[in-house]
């Protein structure tokens, strides 16, 4: 198992992580990567990444989930990022060939801090 340690610096941001996977598991005779976040305000996802759909995802992650009196405010003060960070997910997998990941051509792998700025830790685990 591979461990990156990415740094956020805003609340809501998304993270092209692509060449940090893929550079963490190069040389690794596998046939697939799961990639896994251990965080509960934190979201892996695979889509386009280009500066547009970027803002875009951050202006959607940031508004998704509205403004309430949500019970878990009482206790941590960020359940939009909990309720936020369920619809979108904690992993991914993706399949290799012959040593390259399967991914289309603008597919990558994204990092979505919701709770930020914070280290975050991402997994990878080559099957």
């Amino acid at each position: 198992m591979h461990k990156l340690s990415i740094p956020t610096s805003k609340t809501t941001e998304v993270l092209d992580i692509t060449d940090a996977v893929l550079s963490a598991i190069k040389g690794e005779d596998a046939k697939m990567a799961l990639v896994h976040i251990p965080h509960t305000t934190a979201a892996i996802m695979i889509n386009e990444f280009e500066p547009n759909i970027k803002v875009d995802f951050e202006t959607l992650y940031s508004t998704l989930v509205p403004d309430s009196n949500y019970l878990h405010e009482h206790v941590d003060s960020n359940a939009k990022a909990h309720l936020t960070a369920s619809l979108i997910g904690n992993s991914v997998t993706f399949p290799i060939n012959k040593g390259e990941a399967a991914l289309g051509v603008w597919q990558r792998i994204i990092l979505v801090e919701l709770d930020g700025p914070r280290e975050r830790n991402v997994y990878i685990q080559v099957i």
